[in-house]
């Protein structure tokens, strides 16, 4: 493997738990990449599926892989970021996606910004079938917009490995909020430069952490929003902008626990961030909306949702490069 300024080496970790039905799209797509140098490792937490047939059909693709139980998502992370030995490094999740040339595109990035930290790209979200669901386009946002929780796309985030390693990895205290209080360390310390094309697609699926356990994501905004209060140079940023970090934390706290089906306290925390900020609040009445419906008991709330992101699924078969792309289905109407 190259490693040289022109062609940096990148570190990829897959962390995987029994995703046997996703995981060969998620590795296909990281070894069907462009750039050159690049090695992967895997870090299987003991699965009892078929994972490990898997990942032995590949590996002598990887650069190291394991299976044993760990204590988590974080864990297993931090475990292969402790072996990785790129200049940039990333993680792409058992179930999740890169699209073509994402890496080659992440370093180009890097290699004309010098300064930066932390890369990221827009993404779309995809059904277990590989249908797109919905894009997900970001501004160029500055670590004063993580700050106020701004939530970018995590599989389209690619960072420098002495960052990673400067801010002790991942928190292995935190689930669900686990990548944004990294992003947010990491931007304290360099800034963050983001790419207008689409690197990666994030899958929603029934057994996804997103789904299944959407209210924990809420109770660890919170989290997240104490603990930054209480480390000094953050607490006085918050200070500084509280209006706007308070207003975005009740926002997406709303939003997970709206998610949830937690109606009440979803319309309690949507409040709370109405009086921070409200012009910022009210561009999400829709969902403010859908948890009063919820409130007074209304029915099939969810089936009109599905209806209605069945017809706005974004239409990405125009785009020769993604076709037959690992992990994607671009027929919507099979």
């Amino acid at each position: 493997m190259k490693d040289d300024i022109s062609q940096p080496l990148v570190s990829i970790v897959t962390p995987s738990y029994n995703q046997a039905e996703f995981l060969e799209d998620t590795i296909k797509s990281v070894l069907a990449q462009d750039y050159p140098s690049i090695e992967y490792l895997i870090i299987d937490g003991g699965s009892t599926d078929s994972s490990i047939d898997i990942i032995n059909k590949y590996s002598s693709e990887l650069a190291w892989w394991v299976s044993e139980p760990d204590k988590g998502q974080a864990s297993a992370i931090n475990k292969g970021m402790s072996r990785a030995k790129g200049k940039i490094v990333a993680w792409l999740n058992s179930d999740d996606i890169y699209l073509p040339g994402a890496v080659s595109e992440a370093v180009q990035l890097f290699q004309s910004n010098p300064q930066a930290g932390l890369v990221f790209g827009n993404a779309v979200t995809i059904d277990a079938d590989g249908r797109p669901i919905k894009e997900l386009v970001f501004p160029d946002w500055n670590f004063e917009d993580l700050i106020g929780f701004r939530i970018i796309c995590q599989p389209a985030v690619f960072m420098r490995g002495s960052l990673f390693k400067q801010v002790a990895g991942l928190d292995l205290n935190l689930h669900f909020m686990l990548d944004h209080h990294l992003w947010i360390r990491i931007a304290n310390l360099a800034p963050i430069k983001h790419a207008s094309s689409m690197w990666a697609a994030a899958r929603h699926h029934e057994a996804a952490k997103n789904v299944t356990q959407s209210a924990a994501f809420g109770r660890e905004t919170l989290e997240v929003l104490e603990w930054m209060q209480s480390q000094p140079e953050l607490a006085q940023i918050v200070a500084r902008n509280k209006r706007q970090v308070f207003a975005g934390a009740y926002r997406l706290n709303a939003r997970y626990l709206l998610d949830d089906g937690f109606y009440g306290p979803a319309l309690r925390s949507y409040a709370k961030a109405f009086v921070n900020q409200p012009v910022y609040t009210a561009r999400h009445w829709h969902r403010i909306l859908y948890a009063l419906l919820g409130i007074i008991g209304l029915r099939n709330l969810d089936n009109l949702y599905f209806k209605y992101q069945d017809a706005n699924r974004p239409d990405l078969s125009n785009r020769p490069s993604l076709e037959g792309w690992p992990g994607l289905c671009l027929e919507l109407n099979e």
